[in-house]
C-alpha cells in the first residue's frame, strides 16, 4: 500500500514545546512550582473566563480529587454514563461511593436527563455527565435537574476544551469540572489534568489533596495524595494553550468538510446554540461496524477508533443488570474518524474516498 497511513489521532509537538521543556530542565526546578502556577492562571484566562484552575498529574486524578473535595464518599451514589471511558466510573468508585449508570441520547452520545432522573435515590449526591467527544451535554436540563433534587452537578470535560453551551464555556457551571491533558486530547501537557471550580473551599481542598494534604510544607491538614503536576508538564501545556483555539477552528473546518462529503454513515449532530470542539468526529455505522473499521484500515490505510466498544456497566469491576438500550446501540455502531488539525487537505479527501467506498460496498 503506497499511501501513508492516516492515524486516528496523534499529539502535535513542535520546537516550542521542546524549547519550553529545555528551559525548565535548565532551571533545575522540575517539580510543581511557578510553571504550574502560571499554567493554572493561563488556563483559567483562556478557557474558563477566569474561573480557578488546579493542575494535577492526570485526568483521572482530577475527577477523583474533585469528587473528594466536593464531599463524595462511602454510602453516596453519583450518576454517570456507561458510554464513556472507564475513568468516569473509576473515579467515583475510588472515593468509596457507587457509580450508578444511566442511558444516553443518541444525537450527541451524552447522558439523557430523563434516564438520569429515573436513577435518583435518597443516596444520590451528584450527577457527573460527560461532554463526550467534545460536544457539551444538555447543560440547562442538568442544571434544572440538580436544582430540583438538591444534588450536585459535576462536569467530566476531559474531551471538551473550549466547547460552549449557549455562549457559556464548558467547565464553568458544575461544582467542579475536569479537563484531561493526555497526549491525544485537543491539547496536552504530555500527561496531566486540570480541575476548575468556582467554590473557594473546593479549590482549597483540591490543592491540599493533590499535595499530601499540605498547603504549607510539613503542616499536613488531611490525608492527601501525590497527584501534583510537574513544571516540565506545565511548560508543555502552556505552549499548547496558545495554540488550542486555532487547532479547534481547524478541527471544526475539517469536520464541516467531512459533513459535506461523506455518505452512507450517520454524521455527528450539533445541538442548536452549542459549540462542538470535535475531540472525536464520531459517525454511526448501522451494519457491521467492525467490518467497516477493518476495511478502512486494510483497503485504504485510514485509521479510525471505536470509543467505546464495551459500556462501563458490562465491565468486570462494575457489571450490572442495567437496561441501557441506547448505550448498547451506540457501542455497536460508533466509529471515530480522523479530524486532527495536523492532517492535510489531501488526507481528508482520502478519508472521504475511503468512507464512501467502504459504505457503498457494505450497502
Amino acid at each position: 500500500m503506497s499511501k501513508d497511513f492516516i492515524p486516528p489521532a496523534k499529539p502535535i509537538i513542535g520546537q516550542e514545546e521542546r524549547d519550553a521543556v529545555d528551559r525548565v530542565l535548565a532551571s533545575g526546578q522540575l517539580a510543581q512550582g511557578s510553571e504550574v502556577a502560571a499554567f493554572e492562571n493561563e488556563f483559567s484566562s483562556v478557557l474558563l473566563d477566569g474561573r480557578a484552575s488546579v493542575a494535577v498529574n492526570s485526568g483521572t486524578s482530577g475527577l477523583h480529587l474533585g469528587l473528594l473535595a466536593a464531599g463524595i464518599g462511602p454510602g453516596d451514589e453519583v450518576i454517570v454514563p456507561s458510554f464513556t471511558f472507564a475513568a468516569t466510573a473509576n473515579s467515583v468508585a475510588l472515593t468509596g461511593a457507587t457509580p450508578v449508570f444511566a442511558d444516553i441520547e443518541l444525537e450527541h452520545f451524552c447522558l439523557d436527563p430523563a434516564s438520569v432522573e429515573e436513577k435518583i435515590t435518597d443516596r444520590t449526591k451528584g450527577i457527573m455527565p460527560v461532554h463526550l467527544y467534545g460536544h457539551p451535554f444538555n447543560v440547562e436540563a442538568f442544571e434544572a435537574l440538580a436544582a430540583k433534587h438538591g444534588i450536585a452537578l459535576f462536569e467530566d470535560a476531559a474531551q471538551a476544551h473550549g466547547a460552549k453551551a449557549n455562549g457559556r464555556r464548558v467547565g464553568t457551571f458544575g461544582t467542579f469540572a475536569m479537563f484531561s491533558l493526555y497526549p491525544t486530547k485537543n491539547m496536552t501537557s504530555g500527561e496531566g489534568g486540570m480541575v476548575s471550580t468556582g467554590d473557594a473551599e473546593v479549590e482549597r481542598r483540591l490543592r491540599l489533596l493533590r499535595n499530601q494534604g499540605m498547603e504549607r510544607q510539613y503542616e499536613n491538614e488531611l490525608v492527601g495524595f501525590n497527584n501534583r503536576m510537574t513544571n516540565i508538564h506545565a511548560a508543555i501545556g502552556r505552549v499548547q494553550l496558545t495554540k488550542v483555539l486555532g487547532w479547534t477552528d481547524q478541527r471544526r473546518a475539517n469536520a464541516a468538510f467531512l459533513d459535506a462529503n461523506i455518505e452512507g454513515v450517520v454524521t455527528p449532530r450539533v445541538a442548536e446554540g452549542y459549540e462542538h470542539v470535535y475531540h472525536q468526529y464520531t459517525v454511526r455505522v448501522a451494519d457491521d461496524r467492525d467490518g467497516f473499521v477493518k476495511a478502512l484500515r486494510e483497503e485504504h490505510n485510514v485509521g479510525s477508533g471505536v470509543y467505546y466498544p464495551i459500556p462501563n456497566h458490562r465491565l468486570a469491576p462494575f457489571r450490572t443488570s442495567d437496561d441501557l438500550p441506547v448505550t448498547e446501540q451506540a457501542a455497536a455502531e460508533v466509529v471515530s474518524l480522523p479530524v486532527h488539525p495536523s492532517l492535510s487537505q489531501d488526507d481528508f479527501e482520502r478519508i472521504v474516498e475511503a468512507v464512501n467506498s467502504v459504505a457503498k460496498a457494505g450497502a
